[in-house]
């Protein structure tokens, strides 16, 4: 700042970082020395919850035993379902008493600016502290209270819920080393329990220094509605060429949901040029993916231009389709309370309170319903498995945002997509959903082999997932599985988007688990740009894994669509696009291919795949079936073989279409009569 300039005293703190000392004077600056001014809210966290603050920085007077140690004491860390493992959901203190304390070293000396506390996570006990004091200490011996005046500051905790993040701020921000909050009081049926995060800025240089950098320069920071709208145009701005945004429908409360294209022809579909998508934010709190995927638009664009010849290939050789922000209105909630205080479920759902990975249509138990009671289960279809009819209703409880993606899936033949998350770290794969409504149990599809792959390409490139020295997450150890799992063995999930994605479409799709932290802060999005730079980049090349193809007329030499590739011993067929192409994803390996479609012969070929990155050509020519074939069928009373299947997955798609325009004007109307009665209202006063 510049010298005579006014800061205001409830925001700006000076210090000076060659004695390292605090000032407390606040108002007009006088000189201008080796001092930072700082923004008192822009003190990051120091890192407990998203791991940067080691268990050996964290100590506790007392705890009641391992599973509830002071390593346990991390805003929102989750508990497993059962009380008395390893993995409780908080520090616990042995006694209660206002003698207990749960101590953080900062390493480096830090400006503390506040603390966030939570009560405990747990399914079966109600613990949290209500009031607190704070004591600070450069040696770990003197201890010095927070003074609020004369008075020893008392800060709240929880009342009501252990859930909620509550921030305590220092009356007057302090430089020290280590902190501990001293609990005072505490749930009356309950006993001292906490988890806990602390602000503050280091003081030997930049305030920032807690962050670690990136080398590309892009937009690090959390984009709300408006800011992601301006952030997508200025990249089209940059590389009209290759992007295009588009919009696939409206949330609840009317926010687009946009798409980034980016392909060397942007807004067609080139024939034989696989489709590949990215979906984040399906869960509105899980901020990380949203991020990311901005950040890999400007990244693309800028490496593009600069002639980056692994980017030049993904762009000319793949249209890219990314959806930053499927549940906009969720993350509108999420935002508004900040990174920290958004707790572990603000901003989850949709605005209609709908999980929207629980909200596609169960398909998975339809089919394995039909096989049961089929003479002849290999007869049952395994892929377009259309949408049952009760889904399809004006008064079916699917969200708009769910109703727009289901159709974009239907207007793009995708060949392979990923669901980013937040909150744990691992690579889930198909099946989601158990058999039998089993809490967890493994349940691989017929492409098991290939979905462990395409989880390992992205677990094994993560800088933090592949790194054997990191600490788990929650309760959870998935690096005895590499990294990667079974949704399924995981948890069951019926209705998610990536057991859909295969059984209604041709696309493969696998959830990321990006970070521990749902919502990292904003110092934080570097380092998780470079942990998951090559991951990102990595899994969208292997769109070209398999073999391709036209499926041609051999009169006419024009694509046949929705012809089926069926792999021989791979119990799940795909179909050919509009133009008759086509792309199955496989291991290396030598295939047995049969390719078949209404009112055509069979054909069958040997196709090789490699160990290239690159897919294997196979093309197919089919010949029509004679019409005397089909004149004797007709003669003996037989039907002429009708693909009813696609018939019904068709009429359906049509009939959720008509509801959901239905619905769209419906509430076009009623935001139309708000926005009257608003301006009337106005107008009065």
């Amino acid at each position: 700042p510049d010298k005579g300039m006014i800061l205001t005293p409830s925001l700006v703190l000076s210090y000076c970082c060659s004695c390292n000392a605090s000032i407390s004077t606040y108002g007009k600056i006088t000189s201008t020395p080796h001092c930072f001014f700082i923004l008192l809210s822009d003190c990051p966290p120091l890192g407990l919850e998203s791991l940067r603050v080691e268990d050996n920085q964290i100590q506790a007077s007392s705890y009641q035993r391992t599973g509830l140690g002071p390593h346990r004491g991390r805003l929102n860390i989750q508990s497993g379902i059962e009380d008395g493992d390893l993995y409780d959901g908080a520090w616990c203190a042995e006694y209660k008493d206002k003698h207990q304390w749960f101590e953080v070293d900062a390493i480096h000396l830090t400006l503390f600016t506040g603390v966030i506390l939570q009560g405990r996570n747990s399914i079966w006990s109600w613990d949290w502290v209500e009031t607190y004091k704070i004591q600070l200490s450069n040696d770990s011996v003197k201890w010095q209270i927070c003074m609020n005046g004369t008075e020893e500051a008392i800060f709240q905790g929880n009342k009501h819920h252990p859930e909620p993040p509550v921030l305590g701020l220092l009356p007057v921000p302090t430089v020290a080393r280590y902190i501990r909050i001293n609990p005072q009081s505490w749930y009356s049926n309950g006993t001292i329990c906490l988890r806990a995060e602390i602000l503050g800025c280091r003081v030997n240089g930049n305030p920032n220094l807690n962050s670690i950098g990136s080398k590309d320069d892009l937009d690090f920071r959390h984009h709300n509605y408006k800011e992601m709208r301006k952030l997508m145009k200025s990249v089209t701005e940059e590389c009209p060429d290759i992007t295009h945004v588009y919009t696939i429908g409206r949330s609840y409360t009317g926010l687009k949901l946009y798409v980034m294209e980016i392909s060397d022809n942007p807004g067609k579909h080139e024939l034989g040029e696989p489709e590949f998508r990215y979906v984040a934010g399906m869960h509105g709190n899980e901020a990380l993916g949203r991020e990311l995927v901005l950040n890999l638009m400007q990244y693309m664009c800028r490496e593009y231009k600069k002639g980056n010849q692994r980017i030049v290939r993904l762009v000319t050789e793949t249209r890219i389709h990314l959806l930053p922000s499927m549940n906009p209105d969720g993350y509108e909630e999420a935002y508004k309370k900040g990174s920290e205080l958004a707790g572990w479920a603000d901003g989850r759902y949709s605005f209609e309170g709908i999980d929207l990975n629980h909200n596609f249509p169960d398909l998975n138990n339809i089919m394995w319903d039909a096989q049961e009671y089929a003479a002849d289960p290999s007869k049952v279809p395994n892929h377009y498995i259309p949408i049952p009819e009760y889904y399809t209703k004006e008064d079916a409880m699917v969200a708009p945002e769910t109703r727009a993606v289901i159709s974009w899936m239907q207007d793009i033949p995708f060949v392979l997509s990923a669901n980013l998350h937040g909150g744990e770290l691992v690579v889930t794969y198909p099946f989601d959903c158990t058999r039998d409504w089993a809490p967890q149990e493994n349940t691989p599809t017929a492409d098991d082999g290939f979905f462990r792959w395409l989880a390992s390409v992205y677990a094994s490139t993560n800088l933090v997932m592949a790194n054997p020295d990191r600490r788990i997450c929650h309760y959870e150890d998935f690096q005895r599985h590499n990294n990667i799992i079974n949704g399924g063995a995981w948890h069951t999930v019926p209705g998610s988007m990536n057991d859909f994605s295969y059984l209604h479409t041709n696309c493969f799709e696998v959830t990321v688990e990006l970070s521990c932290d749902k919502f990292p802060h904003m110092i934080e999005l570097p380092m998780e740009w470079e942990n998951n730079k090559e991951s990102l980049l990595v899994y969208m090349e292997q769109v070209s894994v398999g073999i391709k193809g036209v499926i041609r007329d051999k009169m006419t030499k024009q694509g046949i669509p929705d012809a089926v590739i069926k792999v021989d011993g791979h119990d799940h067929d795909i179909r050919s696009a509009a133009d008759g192409d086509y792309w199955r994803l496989l291991n290396p390996g030598e295939y047995k291919v049969m390719v078949w479609a209404l009112g055509y012969l069979p054909s069958m070929r040997l196709c090789h795949v490699g160990m290239q990155p690159n897919p294997t050509l196979c093309d197919f020519i089919l010949m029509k079936t004679p019409v005397q074939r089909l004149k004797d069928i007709q003669a003996k009373g037989g039907k002429i073989p009708q693909d009813l299947q696609l018939r019904i997955r068709a009429m359906r798609l049509r009939k959720l279409r008509a509801s959901t325009k239905a619905i769209n004007r419906r509430r076009e109307g009623q935001r139309l009569q708000k926005r009257r009665a608003r301006a009337v209202t106005a107008g009065r006063i």
